[in-house]
């Protein structure tokens, strides 16, 4: 079988920063975005240790209201459209397209992987102009829990009838790579600003400050 190369899709494929002038418009501060998505893992991650499963849409709903509480802001209906609708219609990091489509011709199947809902992560890579470039597009969704859990990448593998060892994750978050080894899967870090890994748990064999870093040595480890 030919090497599977799953992408995470928020801030791997697509620039979050485009929120930005959002958050700067509602809350005063640009910065805010950041802090709002570390709330929204930060939620994932609890509701996923519970043995619970809220959509991500969801608990970034919730997310956004809690900033809203900490920065005293009355956030409106229309606020909350705007970041749902820039959401979906995030721009990719300028490397992504280049570094895909080198993949693809290569021979690799590329997929998607992502604690978007399916509705939401279609849209995402539409909007992007990426979703022609992978196989499948596969929603957390589908094993009713969020990453890292194993039945995440497990059924990602499954659903593509393939093997924990067919499987290479390629993600910005070091908690996503270390959940992707956990299931028994090869990974890929990008280095995106602001993002390292985390020395608790093993680095993975593919380490770039780009995806076009990451791609070639994909290419040069997964097409042998």
């Amino acid at each position: 079988m030919s090497r599977i190369i799953a992408f995470d899709v928020n801030e791997t494929l697509l620039d979050l920063a485009a929120l930005d002038p959002l958050f700067e418009d509602i809350f005063g501060a640009a910065s805010v975005r950041r802090d709002w998505f570390s709330q929204v893992l930060q939620s994932a991650m609890v509701t996923t240790i519970f043995g619970q499963y809220h959509d991500f849409s969801t608990i970034a709903g919730h997310a956004l209201s809690q900033m809203a509480d900490r920065h005293a802001v009355r956030l409106t209906q229309k606020n909350r459209d705007a970041i749902s609708g820039g959401l979906r219609s995030l721009p990719p990091h300028d490397d992504v397209k280049p570094a895909l489509q080198r993949l693809t011709d290569s021979g690799l199947r590329l997929i998607a992987l992502t604690n978007s809902p399916p509705q939401v992560a279609r849209a995402q890579l539409d909007n992007a102009g990426l979703a022609d470039l992978f196989e499948d597009i596969f929603s957390v969704d589908a094993a009713q829990t969020l990453k890292p859990a194993p039945e995440v990448y497990n059924t990602a593998a499954r659903s593509l009838l393939a093997s924990a060892q067919d499987m290479r994750l390629v993600a910005a978050h070091a908690w996503d790579v270390a959940g992707a080894m956990n299931a028994g899967w090869d990974a890929a870090f990008v280095a995106r600003p602001g993002q390292v890994l985390d020395p608790l748990f093993t680095a993975p064999d593919i380490v770039g400050g780009d995806l076009d870093d990451v791609a070639d040595q994909i290419l040069a480890k997964d097409t042998a």
